[in-house]
């Protein structure tokens, strides 16, 4: 029974690693989640190795609104009133398929719903603009970017239970609208209001518009009889350099370097233990660390274009459970450090003082649950 109970959990964990594209604030970055649940029983793996398909579902929630340039926060956004707020619910559809113990294959298709907060999109951010510190919405709604996806288990797990390594590969598929446009709210030379439709800001955006391509890697190591650790990764590479949104159409010039939005490579990490609780068959606590970002330029191809690139580190507590074929995990990250890094245009300024600024998440949410069938 003990060596069949760090299968179990790797398979949870594989399952449910593959997650939606969402975002962490104003940067844009893939939701992970994996499991690592405790104490199951052998009738427990022999249910799950004889499901060959797996129907999972995410959701994830945030909202975002203190803002950072580089490591130190902006507290004067919130003092004046004029920070922007993210607030974003995500659910995750996905199917996955066991070839074999050790090879599996998942689809997976995010649904978003955004909605965007702001004094400076519209009448502006300074009293003189903006006399009633008027804040309007806008937001984004349906599909992003589908991700095909598959993972190897490089030892067979029936074979060493102590320890064992998965790697994967996946695509990802411009199925997301990279160009949702809203309304946004404007005074002329009267003061009286008016609207202008343009693309809404990159952060709540539905997709990037480029194919991607992405490394996953993901392992575990029992350190007693209850006692998990575990990893996950993965890098995102988008080789597109921009998806030709532009950002203001009613510009009469266009900027060359920030003028449309930035198809930017994503990158996230995870690691931590899971204790399982004798008392409870199945259920696990976990606890560990996680880190989620975007870079300032890619690996490959150009790095032109509008991002806000940034990175969270996180501590991650969370729940685990497992019954039969059924599985479910809720994990709560909580920033610990948060940093918006200077970006690709940032860094062209000959004297070195631009520095864009981006606005993050205290917590977010997960929540996923996984049946086989």
């Amino acid at each position: 029974m003990k060596k069949i109970y760090p299968f179990s959990m790797a398979l949870l964990c594989l399952c449910l690693f593959y997650s939606q594209v969402s975002a962490q604030g104003c940067v844009a970055v893939r939701h992970m989640g994996c499991a690592v649940p405790g104490n199951v029983t052998s009738a427990d793996f022999f249910k799950q190795r004889t499901g060959r398909w797996q129907v999972n579902m995410g959701y994830r929630y945030f909202r975002s609104f203190r803002h950072f340039k580089g490591d130190v926060e902006q507290k004067e956004r919130l003092e004046q009133h004029t920070e922007v707020v993210n607030l974003s619910h995500a659910l995750d559809l996905g199917i996955t398929y066991l070839a074999t113990p050790r090879l599996s294959f998942s689809v997976n298709l995010p649904i978003q719903y955004n909605d965007r907060s702001s004094l400076y999109e519209h009448y502006g951010n300074p009293v003189a603009s903006n006399p009633a510190q008027k804040r309007f919405h806008t937001g984004s709604q349906g599909i992003g970017d589908l991700r095909i996806s598959g993972s190897y288990w490089l030892v067979n797990p029936a074979k060493q239970s102590k320890a064992n390594l998965a790697l994967g590969l996946g695509i990802k598929l411009p199925t997301g609208n990279p160009g949702v446009t809203d309304d946004f709210h404007k005074l002329d030379k009267e003061k009286r209001d008016y609207v202008v439709n343009k693309p809404v800001d990159q952060s709540i955006q539905l997709g990037d518009g480029g194919v991607g391509f992405s490394v996953e890697g993901q392992g575990y190591a029992q350190l007693t009889g209850g006692l998990t650790a575990y990893f996950t990764g993965y890098y995102l590479f988008n080789p597109r350099e921009t998806n030709h949104v532009l950002r203001n159409p009613e510009s009469t010039t266009v900027d060359l370097v920030t003028g449309y939005f930035s198809v930017a490579d994503q990158f996230a990490a995870r690691v931590g233990v899971s204790q399982s609780l004798r008392f409870v068959p199945g259920l696990a606590l976990m606890l560990g660390g996680r880190v989620e970002g975007v870079p300032s330029s890619d690996v490959f191809g150009g790095s032109s274009g509008f991002r806000r690139p940034g990175y969270i580190v996180s501590v991650e507590p969370g729940l685990a459970y497992m019954k039969g074929r059924f599985s479910a995990t809720a994990t709560v990250p909580v920033a610990l450090y948060r940093n918006r890094i200077k970006s690709y245009s940032d860094k062209l300024d000959p004297l070195g003082l631009r520095h864009g600024d981006a606005a993050f998440a205290d917590y977010s949410v997960s929540i996923s649950l996984s049946r086989w069938f």
